[in-house]
């Protein structure tokens, strides 16, 4: 039995439970243990997740937090131990996500390929698997920048063209979710800028993006919004933005002005409420590191708009810093 369209943006599951159609995917307190009742092993415990239809989403975590269990409960590959999951729209395991399973892209932390097939090969391989279409297995190729390598056996390819190759088997059928489990490892920085490119192409498709990475500050300045795991919990979910602003770490702001004017900076600035939370530091180059709560940023910036700086530089705290912190305070 399909689901049932209930409104323009209501599908309703087999199940009879709702699920907004501009969600690429919906996770409902999802957890998977292993080994005994008595001591399980929580790979996730209690996860509750909404990814929008067309976003960039990342997903960090260090290694065992649930990262590599969370695609393989989306794909249907195993089972949680409670809770539900959405994909597409249809829930994981009914009668209709076969179907919807045909529009999700995947590529694996550890992918395995045959050696003695070529690239095209490979590529024609997968399609057959995926009931997709051989004739995008070249374009594929092209696309991911291994055409002139696409008759030679993956056995003498290296790790990134090897990364490279599943990325394009991840895109056969023109898939509308992608997961994609570390996919830059191995990767030169070229090709990670490459990489990243074309997910921009895919989200202007309106292609949704979840993307697995150790490297943070890759995700950083790229990701809509993300999801914190730690130890099988979500221990943070939102925009870089919003998490910065749940973080207790100041601002460092850097300026540069005459020396006749840094004299003067401490008594001006001792007119702003919550002054004494400021903290400086002078160098011998003219320059002053200034740390400042995040509630102090906008009277600040407007007080130091009307100085004669010669240069003024900001450094917003880091995505691996508030990894740290919100994992720490979870």
């Amino acid at each position: 039995m399909r689901g049932r369209v209930c409104s323009r943006n209501t599908r309703i599951g087999v199940n009879g439970v709702a699920s907004n159609s501009t969600e690429a995917l919906r996770l409902q307190g999802v957890a998977k243990h292993y080994g005994s009742a008595r001591a399980p092993v929580k790979a996730l415990d209690g996860i509750d997740l909404s990814v929008p239809a067309g976003q960039l989403f990342g997903l960090i975590g260090h290694n065992g937090a649930g990262k590599s269990t969370l695609f393989k409960l989306l794909l249907g590959l195993i089972s949680p131990s409670q809770g539900r999951l959405w994909v597409a729209g249809s829930e994981v395991g009914a009668a209709d996500f076969r179907e919807a399973r045909r529009r999700v892209g995947y590529l694996p932390e550890n992918l395995v390929l045959y050696d003695n097939l070529d690239g095209l090969e490979t590529l024609q391989f997968f399609a057959r698997l995926k009931g997709a279409p051989a004739t995008q297995c070249a374009g594929l190729l092209e696309q991911v920048g291994l055409a002139e390598a696409g008759r030679r056996p993956v056995r003498e390819y290296s790790k990134g063209m090897r990364q490279r190759l599943g990325f394009a088997q991840a895109l056969l059928g023109e898939p509308q979710l992608l997961l994609l489990d570390e996919p830059t490892t191995g990767l030169d920085p070229t090709a990670i800028r490459d990489f990243y490119a074309q997910l921009q192409r895919l989200r202007e498709r309106g292609v949704t993006l979840v993307i697995s990475s150790h490297i943070l500050a890759e995700l950083e300045q790229r990701v809509d919004a993300l999801a914190m795991l730690s130890q099988g919990r979500l221990c943070a979910q939102g925009t870089v933005g919003r998490l910065r602003e749940r973080s207790s770490r100041p601002l460092r702001l850097c300026l540069r002005a005459e020396a006749a004017l840094l004299d003067t900076l401490p008594q001006q600035l001792a007119g702003l409420a919550e002054a004494t939370t400021l903290h400086w530091q002078r160098d011998a180059a003219q320059q002053l590191t200034l740390d400042c709560p995040r509630s102090l940023k906008m009277p600040l910036l407007r007080l130091l708009g009307g100085l004669a700086l010669l240069d003024l530089q900001i450094e917003e705290t880091t995505l691996e810093d508030l990894y740290f912190e919100l994992r720490e305070a979870a």
